[in-house]
């Protein structure tokens, strides 16, 4: 298959994606740098730094189950990749039946949680960067799946991408 923008305007970026996960892997890995002046000081001295703990920590908490539940639920069908394995099938049930990307949706969750936790301006900043990231390698995917998948159109109609009744 050939490599190019296809009809999402966004590159393939790999015969399977390969350079997706790399980026995405690469902002993950910024925002633990970006947050490492702020851990040696991670006991809160306000209250709004107890806050953003606290909300942090949830943020944190809710992406680990949706992670998990996620994996759990694409089971053998899991990859890294955005191009759907030559073997997998369509999987609409479970955390998936609410949103189309929760392993996406977690990842930028748990960026927000760990920034608020770390209590850092630019952790925040890269989190953000990191959310647009996985939205438009969603969108990548996307492609693909309607690609192999005829019933995802119709799965795309009635499932949000990230937030359940929102995005």
């Amino acid at each position: 298959m050939p490599t190019g923008a296809g009809k999402t305007g966004l590159p393939d970026l790999g015969r399977h994606g390969e350079g997706w996960v790399v980026g995405q892997f690469l902002l993950l890995g910024l925002l633990v740098i970006a947050s490492l002046p702020r851990i040696t000081v991670l006991a809160p001295e306000s209250i709004l730094g107890w806050l953003a703990l606290l909300s942090g920590g949830t943020a944190l908490a809710i992406a680990g189950w949706t992670l998990l539940r996620a994996f759990r639920d694409l089971g053998r069908n899991l990859t890294p990749l955005p191009r759907p394995r030559d073997d997998a099938v369509l999987v609409e049930s479970g955390i998936y039946a609410r949103v189309r990307h929760p392993i996406y949706a977690g990842l930028i969750l748990a960026g927000l949680g760990w920034s608020a936790v770390a209590r850092s301006l630019p952790a925040g900043a890269v989190a953000l960067l990191l959310a647009i990231y996985l939205d438009a390698k969603s969108r990548r995917e996307e492609a693909w799946l309607t690609d192999r998948y005829p019933r995802y159109a119709a799965y795309v109609q009635r499932t949000r991408r990230f937030l359940p009744g929102v995005y």
